[in-house]
């Protein structure tokens, strides 16, 4: 899954990136303000790590903004300002989670997975159904009670699809979820995927609609 990492500080970033990577995430890194009200507009992201001391636009009015045009994707501030009264504000303007420098980063992902889960409606780690359903934790799948290992992009797609069942996902929607900037794209990169998906999950799991995207089967999600 891609998340947008807003951070100024360049030995942060960098290492905050790779470690994210390596865990299996897409980031796309920017350092200012502007730049991150830029890519949110963009969308796509499973959440965003906001740090509030940006230059051109603080955090906390970059999280304003974007909850006043209605955004809601998760929002982690990553902050050193550990105030009280800072804590108070940037939950009471949007932030779904606010955790202080420094910080384990396991707990960061723990917190990551735990606002992603919230924003999908679920209360606990798997999503989907009893026929077809996603460990978040894990990032196993599940088909019938059954689980299997899923590589990150496989992971991103089938998050995708499930936190909409039913909905239709056009090629540059799944692509949007899966693929950091950078990130050389093939033409053929999603049907590929969702080829290598359907001998895990059954051929018929995930539904082509001619000339719009992909679906997953009503029959997979109890709609």
């Amino acid at each position: 899954m891609r998340v947008l990492l807003v951070e100024d500080d360049e030995m942060i970033g960098q290492s905050l990136q790779r470690a994210l990577e390596a865990n299996g995430w897409s980031v796309d890194w920017v350092k200012e303000g502007l730049l991150a009200q830029s890519a949110l507009a963009d969308g796509g992201y499973a959440c965003v790590l906001l740090d509030l001391g940006l230059p051109k636009l603080d955090g906390t009015e970059v999280l304003r903004k974007a909850r006043a045009q209605g955004d809601r994707t998760p929002v982690l501030v990553l902050t050193a300002r550990d105030g009280v009264d800072d804590r108070i504000l940037g939950l009471d303007i949007g932030a779904d989670d606010y955790l202080i420098k420094p910080y384990e980063f396991r707990e960061l992902l723990a917190r990551m997975r735990a606002v992603i889960r919230r924003r999908d409606g679920a209360a606990h780690s798997i999503i989907g159904s009893d026929a077809l359903g996603l460990d978040l934790t894990t990032r196993e799948v599940l088909v019938q009670g059954e689980r299997s290992q899923l590589s990150a992009r496989e992971f991103a797609l089938l998050h995708a699809l499930l936190e909409r069942p039913g909905a239709i996902l056009s090629r540059d929607q799944l692509e949007s979820r899966i693929y950091g900037w950078g990130e050389e794209v093939s033409s053929n990169a999603v049907d590929v995927l969702i080829h290598g998906m359907r001998r895990k999950l059954g051929a018929e799991a995930i539904r082509n609609v001619r000339g719009l995207g992909w679906r997953i089967a009503a029959a997979s999600v109890g709609v």
